[in-house]
């Protein structure tokens, strides 16, 4: 090259498509990224190693590393990222790209492949990522040449955070790793078969606040959309200028404050007694991001065989009448939505007849002074719903709640009391055992100055117990909470009521020490037996422990069931209540 020349500059050299990979992370403000390597992805990990931009997450298995990229997204609202390698490392993590699916969770997945010219060829570990995963993520990509990689990267993170949210899968062949090519990276992307509407129409909201004025047993529903848009402000606000009553769905706890009088808990087949019947007899029903589904409302006919107006709002048109007819839909963002709301109350000094709401006030009421909730709270041995208790009354304000799924979820469902949005992390949609240990490292990596605490069952535990080393490895110090029943609870529940008795391999015996497991991971293990071990663990673990990941060894009573309860296929008002319940 002349002298005289200007050398290339070095924005414009070509970098390899792992080099690509990393400096499009950085370029969406990626902090942290969750995975495990293997050969399919060298070249990505190596690039890895060279930046500085962003930490790696090495967790235990590929599932764990996809629960814990998921909890990230739910404990800050930022997009969770996941990398693995081709054929199991991408299988391993459908469990959990697929819970975050069911849950309308933002993530981008980034999955090594074989080269290009061995696809199809059964080369060792390939499998067909985009097909395996296409029913359960928002969109997926196969790239195919190096120069589209940093667009595809952000049509990615675009598609997961935009509309309703959801996980998104990069394919990227291993030879296009290394590759090279120019780096451009778009500041936006259109893609012309993609619009989600953001903004509801004024008339269906003028319409929809007309009707919930007019009603005499109004019901606000808040759902996961509430939580997901962060619109947890705005929906206090509402109904705070409303006066009316609220209920919950699983996933849209905390979108509305748990303290609140005018909270009356979760609905659904775990609900309380006046969140269901208020569910069943109110006669206007404004619906904020819930899909109405299964768990919520069982039978469709009972429900609409009483007459009402349904408002539902949703970002997902397609969520609008699923499952029950909407007689106002409002396609939007629930914040949008919600913002118009507010503002029309607001400005027109919009409020409901507070003497043609007195009857239905005193209806709910007299419900709830049936204390559908309440327990026996004398004993020695230690009840399932005390553990919630004790557990929040020991945990310091701004604690976050991961949980695995059973019984013990349902429990910290109906007894935790949320105030605040994200501090609730569960797997709705799916139900998947496992998620809690991972999904409390993914929180604790999220909120490094805030504690978590991860309710997980004896069965739960160790579908994922190797994400301890993930604790130990970066320093977490979640405060890993079992309930040992010796069962697999929730199961064992349903087999009782609707099986005869029959305990079809849903009994836990043997079990490992769980407290000898905690300390072989290098952490600190309680074994707990009374209200005074519980306590005295609870107060050691959130103090003198309070930097070091705990694992309580809960034994509580054996055959304590969830009660409330609606069973499958059940009205709302055909609930299992506690026996001697008013």
């Amino acid at each position: 090259m002349n002298a005289s020349e200007p050398a290339q500059s070095r924005a414009d050299a070509p970098i390899t498509g792992a080099e690509i990979v990393c400096r499009a992370l950085a370029a969406e403000g990626v902090t942290e990224v969750f995975g495990y390597p293997g050969g399919a992805v060298i070249p990505i990990y190596d690039e890895i190693f060279k930046q500085n931009k962003f930490r790696h997450i090495l967790t235990g298995h590929e599932q764990g590393a996809a629960h814990a990229a998921d909890a990230y997204a739910r404990a800050t609202g930022r997009p969770g990222v996941l990398l693995v390698t081709s054929g199991p490392g991408a299988t391993n993590a459908v469990t959990g790209i697929s819970t975050a699916y069911s849950d309308s969770i933002p993530m981008v997945i980034i999955t090594g492949q074989v080269g290009t010219d061995m696809i199809g060829t059964d080369a060792f570990q390939e499998c067909d990522t985009v097909g395996i995963t296409r029913p359960c993520v928002k969109h997926n990509f196969l790239v195919r040449s190096v120069e589209e990689l940093a667009e595809t990267i952000r049509k990615a993170f675009y598609i997961a955070t935009t509309g309703r949210p959801g996980p998104v899968l990069i394919d990227i062949p291993k030879n296009l790793q290394t590759s090279r090519c120019v780096f451009r990276y778009p500041e936006k992307v259109s893609l012309p078969t993609y619009k989600p509407v953001v903004k509801g129409h004024s008339g269906q909201i003028k319409k929809a606040l007309a009707a919930l004025l007019d009603a005499q047993r109004p019901l606000i529903l808040v759902g996961g959309g509430v939580i997901l848009s962060n619109a947890a402000d705005l929906m206090n606000r509402f109904a705070n200028l409303t006066g009316m009553p609220v209920i919950s769905t699983l996933m849209g706890l905390g979108g509305f404050r748990g303290t609140d009088r005018k909270f009356l808990g979760m609905a659904g087949m775990h609900g309380t007694l006046e969140a269901n019947l208020a569910l069943q007899n109110c006669d206007v029903l404004i619906n904020f991001g819930s899909r109405l589904e299964d768990r919520l409302i069982s039978d469709v006919k009972d429900f609409e065989r009483l007459p009402r107006t349904v408002i539902h709002i949703d970002v997902d048109p397609s969520s609008i009448s699923k499952r029950v007819t909407a007689h106002i839909p409002i396609v939007g963002d629930v914040r949008s939505v919600l913002a118009d709301m507010v503002r029309l109350l607001e400005e027109e000094n919009a409020q409901p007849d507070t003497e043609q709401l007195a009857p239905w006030w005193n209806q709910i009421d007299e419900w709830r002074s049936r204390r559908s909730l309440d327990y026996p709270k004398t004993g020695d041995v230690i009840m399932p719903e005390a553990v919630v208790e004790h557990t929040q009354a020991a945990a310091p304000e701004g604690t976050i709640y991961t949980t695995d799924v059973g019984e013990h979820q349902m429990y910290a469902a109906q007894y935790l009391k949320l105030d605040r949005p994200r501090e609730f992390l569960t797997s709705g949609g799916q139900g998947t055992m496992g998620f809690g240990l991972p999904a409390a490292v993914g929180a604790a990596i999220a909120k490094p100055d805030r504690p978590v605490v991860c309710f997980t069952g004896d069965g739960s535990i160790q579908m994922c117990i190797q994400e301890l080393i993930t604790c130990k490895r970066y320093g977490l110090a979640p405060k890993i909470v079992i309930f040992n029943n010796g069962y697999l609870g929730m199961v064992a529940v349903w087999q009782r009521l609707y099986c005869g008795g029959r305990l079809s391999e849903t009994t836990l015996d043997p079990q490992p020490d769980f407290v000898a497991l905690a300390r072989a991971y290098g952490h600190v293990g309680y074994r707990c037996k009374t209200y005074q071990e519980l306590d005295a663990a609870l107060s050691d673990a959130f103090g003198t422990h309070r930097d070091d990941c705990c694992v309580l060894d809960v034994h509580i009573s054996r055959d304590e069931p969830v009660i409330p309860m609606v069973g499958p296929g059940e009205g709302l008002t055909s609930m299992i209540l506690r026996e001697g319940a008013k």
